[in-house]
């Protein structure tokens, strides 16, 4: 058994009357148009999670250039800098 309360809630103007228009257009009560976004904020769990992007991986073939050590932030330094 569910019990109701009643309560006052102060909302903007402009989006309590888009939220009225919203509930008029869907022929649903304002009451349950509330409770529908609190449920929303308040259950995250019940919102369909966004599937996983794949990135895409380079097939590039190669690596360092010769001479270069990955451990040595000046040898990439002086590949970078030059033309």
């Amino acid at each position: 058994m569910s019990i109701c309360m009643r309560t006052t809630v102060r909302l903007a103007d402009d989006l309590l009357r888009e939220a009225k228009k919203r509930a008029a257009t869907e022929r649903r009560s304002l009451t349950s148009l509330i409770e529908e976004g609190l449920n929303l904020v308040l259950s995250p769990a019940r919102v369909e999670r966004k599937k996983r992007t794949q990135l895409p991986v380079s097939k590039a073939s190669g690596g360092v250039l010769p001479g270069v050590d990955l451990d040595r932030s000046s040898d990439l330094e002086e590949i970078m800098d030059k033309p």
